[in-house]
């Protein structure tokens, strides 16, 4: 490593720092390699770590035995591939923070002579957009009451139809596909629809005037609906009594790194009024360090089709790289962007709420921390677990063989991150292989959890191992299977225990009513569940595409015959007739492809 650090170029780059097994430990980036990376060292009287760096990088380099760097041709280029490598293989000094959603925001193209409002997760083309948000939550909610109190155009289609309709009849549209109203009226229209964007409180009034009026009508389901409307339109924002006069239009952002976890908190401000806010969890780590969180927080929330609507950006805390962030956001969105510290004023008042926010995140967030805390411990794990992918897998005799992913995040599940995997290998180990390579390839898109629980013992345990290691991703991850009676894994519930396979502490058996335990087995009955729940209706699905090709004259072992040749049969009836005739005969093949034209 010493002739390589030696060697290095005078040019911009990431670089690589990896241990003797070959686990990458720690991704940075660099304006020039050759300087950054000789600052870890000093060269004599001997080479050895640098003790002038921080105790975090001192632990990564007494570990380090190797080194990798990739030349590119900017820094901030560099900095965009560090935040992707750190994303995508999880090292095991950087720090990973977890906010990959895309928040909706709600625009209105004006360009049309009588415009809907419409919610968007990217940027739409058109010279007349205005975008509205973004609304982490709510969002749905805030442009259901526009359509509520104001007559707009109801639906995309409306207008095609050419008459009035029933939104007219019960006045919730001025049919304007029949001119009973010009485009002059609609746009004042419009134009109060837009204020109320952001002066809610009109709305949410208006709002709860309908809801008394369908109440006295005794319509109580339609007030209901109302109710939760306004509900949920109240808590897109925090509390706070700070309302700007000049139209102030920014983006704060404040991290903490707490005892047991860190927080970060965004908040959105828009003509002077914060109109939502939003935070997010990220594991605790001694591994913390500032420049590193706020660089990666902002490249990951401000991506490339992302409608930005503010050109400053608040920060609670300088670091060093501010300067190339703001660059690399700049080119991103065609527009200069800034980031800001601002140490008094009205704009500090306004980080110093973020941070006030994140304080009481933390405080309350830590106290439902302490079975993430016990799981780890026993386990060992490198980090607590706060966002964990269960697998397992399902099928019958070989038949509609499927696999489902579930995630837990943050003390909830996270279904919207549930995935189903249908899967053509013959044995477990095969199917358990091509559900978690699928599930790899996909870490450059959603990065790698903080666990992972596997249904099955030691076999998929090294499997899994063996997978992460030729990726390059660190990793944790158990086992947890029934121990085998009478050389048979019983998955009946109470005739056998549960067994937990670990990579560092062998085979673990916990009492039937220790918490972690009970914490566990609810994550491999979820996998469990969902894997069971697809395979059943894939299974029916098969079943009656099986009934429907045997009352065509073709025979269960002539299917079986072409499902273990195609694997699908939607692979079956896309196959070219020759192909489909090679695996039977022209026959069979013709009546696949004629039930197929039907």
């Amino acid at each position: 490593m010493q002739s390589v650090i030696k060697n290095l170029p005078d040019t911009p780059g990431i670089y690589q720092y990896f241990d003797a097994r070959g686990k990458l430990l720690y991704v940075g980036k660099a304006k020039s390699l050759k300087n950054r990376v000789k600052s870890y060292w000093r060269f004599s009287p001997e080479f050895r770590p640098n003790p002038s760096q921080s105790p975090r990088i001192l632990k990564m380099l007494s570990e380090a035995k190797h080194l990798e760097y990739i030349i590119v041709g900017s820094e901030e280029d560099a900095l965009i591939l560090e935040n992707s490598l750190i994303k995508q293989l999880k090292p095991k000094y950087n720090i990973l923070l977890r906010d990959d959603k895309t928040y909706p925001y709600i625009y209105i193209d004006e360009s049309a002579p009588f415009p809907r409002f419409e919610i968007t997760r990217k940027v739409v083309k058109g010279k007349q957009i205005t975008y509205y948000g973004p609304f982490p939550s709510g969002g749905r909610a805030l442009i259901d009451a526009l359509y509520e109190i104001y007559p707009l155009v109801q639906k995309k289609s409306c207008l095609k139809e050419g008459k009035a309709c029933l939104f007219h009849q019960i006045n919730k549209c001025l049919a304007p596909c029949e001119g009973k109203v010009t485009p002059e009226a609609y746009a004042q229209i419009i134009q109060e629809a837009k204020e109320s964007l952001h002066k809610r409180k009109r709305l949410t009034e208006k709002l709860a005037e309908r809801m008394g009026t369908l109440a006295m009508q005794e319509r109580f389901e339609e007030a209901a609906t109302i109710r939760d409307m306004v509900q949920a339109i109240d808590s897109l924002t925090i509390a706070s009594s700070i309302d700007l006069a000049n139209n102030l239009n920014v983006d704060i952002f404040a991290i903490l790194n707490g005892d047991a976890r860190g927080v970060i908190v965004k908040l959105f401000m828009r003509e002077g009024k914060i109109v939502s806010s939003s935070h997010s969890y990220f594991r605790q780590t001694h591994i913390f360090e500032m420049n590193e969180a706020y660089k990666q927080a902002l490249l990951e929330f401000y991506s490339v089709d992302t409608p930005q609507t503010a050109k400053e950006i608040l920060i609670a805390h300088p670091f060093d790289d501010a300067e190339e962030v703001a660059q690399v956001l700049s080119e991103r969105f065609g527009n200069k962007i800034t980031l800001s510290h601002p140490r008094r004023g009205p704009k500090a008042k306004l980080t110093a709420l973020a941070l006030q926010n994140c304080e009481e995140l933390l405080r309350k967030g830590d106290a439902g921390s302490l079975i993430e805390h016990k799981i780890a411990d026993l386990l060992d794990l490198s980090s607590l677990p706060y966002r964990v992918e269960t697998f397992d897998n399902s099928h019958m005799m070989g038949a509609a063989t499927v696999g489902g992913m579930v995630v837990w995040q943050e003390g909830n599940w996270d279904k919207q991150s549930y995935r189903r995997y249908t899967l053509h290998a013959r044995d477990e180990v095969g199917q358990m292989k091509e559900m978690l390579s699928r599930r790899i390839a996909d870490f450059k898109n959603n990065p790698p959890p903080d666990l992972w629980i596997l249904d099955g013992g030691q076999a998929n345990l090294n499997l899994a191992k063996r997978l992460l290691e030729e990726a390059g991703v660190n990793l944790d991850v158990i086992a947890i299977a029934k121990e085998k009676l009478d050389a048979k894994a019983h998955r009946a519930k109470g005739a056998a225990r549960d067994l937990l396979y670990t990579s560092s502490m062998g085979c673990i058996e916990l009492k039937p009513n220790d918490p972690r335990l009970h914490w566990l087995q609810r994550q491999r009955d979820e996998a469990h569940r969902y894997a069971i729940t697809y395979h059943q209706k894939k299974k029916r699905k098969e079943d009656t595409q099986i009934s429907l090709l045997n009352k065509k004259g073709i025979g269960r072992a002539t299917v079986k015959k072409l499902m273990d040749y195609f694997g699908t049969f939607e692979a079956i009836y896309h196959a070219p007739v020759e192909e489909i005739a090679k695996v039977t005969n022209k026959r069979i093949a013709k009546i696949i492809k004629d039930y197929n034209k039907n």
